[in-house]
């Protein structure tokens, strides 16, 4: 169990770290590729490696006709339009910036669960949601130091927007959760791979060869950051708890702050720096207060249990 664990977490420890250096590719990238040329790019590579880990591990696997449409929502959410906005975001702010902006997704998917589920939520985690948003303001906006009309607060917009669709594709895959890990992943980026191709055209008149680097950076991001973050995530995802894997995310924007500040000399203002804070303090709340229950809902269970006992 020890070992099982360790290689479990090893494998989440090397996810978040290349997740948190993706920020600096996509940035060196998009000087040379467009946006959506570059997330085109991206998949194609991981899509076809998806695609053949899923007909070498599951021949039998297929899309049922009913599930087609969400289907094609969810990489829409997923894939196109996240990658559209990170990917344009990034472009215009710092890799520092975006990955700081990427920690409020846990909270986001929180509130679009309350208000599509009508999800209960406790007073703490109404707490943990509010601090969440103002270290968001202050991420984002630098509390009003940063000029509104300036491409960098733009990009951070961007960022955010594409933090809101991954919080909505989280949402809209647990309607998907009949299928595999690994069918769900497949279909999805298919899915939303062939609708950037039409975004990508857009740019047409941006395309030119680009460098050797640009090029190294887009096949780091398909093989390391898409294909093989993705076999590992769901490794450990099934060996932790997701209050783990959770708290594991929580590194992915120290990491990104960390090299876009080493590998690019950029800088965080300490107003962002403290946001961004607030932001993962807020989900260790959202997980410190969820375990609570969890272990209070078991203690009764146990009680009870107990209690049945004696009256036989």
């Amino acid at each position: 169990m020890f070992r099982v664990n360790l290689w479990a977490n090893l494998a989440m420890l090397v996810t978040v770290l290349f997740w948190g250096i993706s920020f600096i590719s996509i940035k060196i990238a998009v000087t040379e590729v467009p946006p959506v040329t570059l997330a085109l790019l991206r998949f194609v590579i991981a899509s076809a490696i998806l695609w053949g880990a899923l007909r070498l591990s599951e021949p039998g696997a297929k899309l049922e006709k009913a599930d087609r449409l969400r289907m094609l929502l969810a990489g829409a959410l997923g894939v196109t339009f996240y990658f559209y906005f990170e990917n344009s975001g990034v472009k215009l702010t710092t890799a520092a910036n975006a990955s700081l902006i990427t920690s409020i997704v846990p909270v986001l998917s929180i509130m679009l669960d309350i208000v599509i589920y009508k999800t209960r939520v406790s007073v703490i985690q109404w707490m943990a949601i509010a601090a969440s948003l103002v270290g968001t303001y202050l991420s984002v906006t630098a509390n009003g130091q940063m000029d509104l009309s300036s491409d960098t607060f733009v990009g951070n917009l961007l960022v955010l927007g594409a933090m809101l669709c991954w919080a909505g594709y989280t949402l809209m895959s647990k309607s998907l959760a009949r299928y595999s890990g690994l069918a769900l992943t497949t279909y999805q980026t298919l899915l939303g791979t062939l609708l950037l191709v039409p975004l990508s055209l857009l740019e047409r008149e941006q395309w030119e060869f680009f460098s050797l680097t640009a090029f190294y950076h887009t096949l780091f991001l398909a093989l390391c950051c898409s294909a093989l973050c993705y076999f590992l995530y769901m490794y450990a995802l099934q060996r932790l708890d997701v209050t783990i894997t959770t708290l594991y995310l929580n590194v992915v924007p120290v990491v990104g702050v960390l090299c876009g500040y080493l590998l690019l000399d950029e800088r965080v203002l300490p107003v962002q720096i403290a946001g961004g804070a607030m932001v993962i303090l807020s989900i260790f709340l959202v997980n410190w207060e969820k375990g609570r229950s969890q272990t209070e809902s078991a203690v009764a269970e146990v009680q009870h249990g107990l209690g049945e006992q004696q009256k036989a």
